[in-house]
C-alpha cells in the first residue's frame, strides 16, 4: 500500500510563515506529479500548488509569489513554504501524489490525511 503523511501545519499570524512537508511510502514504482489542495469549511478541494517530476510547476493564481512548492525525489517527498500568510489561507492542506505502483498497471492518485493551517488576523 502506499501512504502520504503530512507535518508543519499549525497557527500563525497574518504576514506569517509555515513549511508543509509530505512525505510518500509504499510500494512506489515512480511518482508523476505530487502537491498541495485545500480544503476550507464548506468550500470544495482545490488545487494551491503541485510540482511534476520533471520540475514543472503550477500554482492557483492567489498564492504565486507567496507559496512555493518543492520535491526531494530521493526522499519520495514535497514541501510547501508559505510565506506572507493571509487569513484566507485559512484551510486544511491535502498532500497529493499522482503515481505508478509496483505489481499494478497505470496510475493511481493517494491523498494525505490533511493537516490544519490557520492564520489569524
Amino acid at each position: 500500500q502506499v501512504q502520504l503523511v503530512e507535518s508543519g501545519g499549525g497557527l500563525v499570524q497574518a504576514g506569517g510563515s509555515l513549511r508543509l512537508s509530505c512525505a510518500a511510502s509504499g510500494s512506489i514504482r515512480s511518482i508523476i506529479t505530487m502537491g498541495w489542495y485545500r480544503q476550507a469549511p464548506g468550500k470544495q478541494r482545490d488545487l494551491v500548488a503541485t510540482m511534476t517530476s520533471g520540475a514543472n510547476t503550477n500554482y492557483v493564481d492567489s498564492v504565486k509569489g507567496r507559496f512555493t512548492v518543492s520535491r526531494d525525489s530521493a526522499k519520495n517527498t514535497v514541501y510547501l513554504q508559505m510565506n506572507s500568510l493571509k487569513p484566507e489561507d485559512t484551510a486544511v492542506y491535502y498532500c497529493y501524489a499522482l503515481l505508478s505502483k509496483f505489481g499494478s498497471p497505470g496510475y493511481q492518485t493517494f491523498w494525505g490525511q490533511g493537516t490544519q493551517v490557520t492564520v489569524s488576523s
